[in-house]
């Protein structure tokens, strides 16, 4: 057994818990045959902090994932300029609806990847539109790369694990924690060094991502709303987020990298 497989082996009994893995790997600690057994037997592919193909973007994160686990290309995200992350509300408006349909598919036409976390809402009308208009997409899960979740999005699920790329850093079938989704969101915030947020609410997980993105020193671009919406998205721009209206918007602004 190398190390490679020993680390996949340790990720799979802790369940992809970061403090317990790093916990592990300080100890020095040998899985035992049944991890390592499920380690060479996975029916994804992987990618492991000690391969050349690990995104570095993501080696800067905080807390990096020591592995991916992975469905499709992982060659769609290795132009870190391309991929754009969009993130929203779970609850979304028509307006929210519309105006994520309209910038994803339009940077999707135009070659760009939608990075998203598969979420009901602005998250899987995203992946949709990037789906609908011929582009590529990326899903970010907060579960076991094996569980589809929320149930709705089976057929999402599906045509992404197939046709474009699935990334969790959870392993099989684990079902998704509460917790998740917050650590999550430091991978779509950590693929793409630029964040379009098309609706959020105050306090949301889109807050937080749009955040991690920031702290990454990524670009975080924001659709307004009308005055007197409690829009985290207004609040995001009037804190220096950049305000977009279109994907034409957002390309001028990605023009400089």
């Amino acid at each position: 057994m190398n190390s490679r497989e020993a680390l996949i082996a340790l990720v799979i009994k802790y369940k992809g818990k970061w403090d317990d893995v790093m916990n592990a790997v300080s100890l020095r600690e040998h899985p035992e045959d049944e991890f390592i057994a499920k380690a060479q037997n996975l029916k994804c592919k992987t990618v492991t902090l000690l391969d050349a193909e690990y995104p570095q973007t993501l080696r800067s994160v905080v807390k990096p994932p020591f592995v991916l686990f992975y469905y499709g290309d992982l060659s769609i995200i290795c132009d870190y300029y391309k991929n754009v992350s969009v993130v929203g509300s779970r609850d979304c408006s028509e307006y929210g609806t519309r105006m994520t349909t309209e910038i994803a598919g339009d940077l999707a036409e135009k070659g760009y990847v939608i990075v998203s976390g598969m979420a009901i809402g602005i998250d899987s009308i995203a992946h949709t539109a990037a789906i609908d208009r011929g582009g590529k997409t990326v899903a970010i899960l907060g579960c076991g790369i094996d569980y589809c979740y929320p149930k709705r999005n089976l057929s999402l699920y599906e045509t992404i694990k197939e046709k474009h790329l699935l990334i969790s850093e959870y392993p099989g079938n684990d079902e998704p924690s509460p917790e998740n989704f917050p650590i999550r969101n430091r991978i779509i915030a950590g693929l793409s060094k630029t964040l379009v947020v098309t609706e959020a609410k105050y306090n949301s997980g889109s807050l937080t991502t749009a955040l991690l993105a920031l702290n990454g020193n990524a670009d975080v671009m924001c659709v307004p709303y009308p005055a007197g919406q409690k829009s985290e998205c207004n609040r995001l721009i009037s804190n220096g987020a950049i305000l977009i209206e279109s994907a034409d918007d957002v390309i001028k602004e990605m023009s400089d990298y």
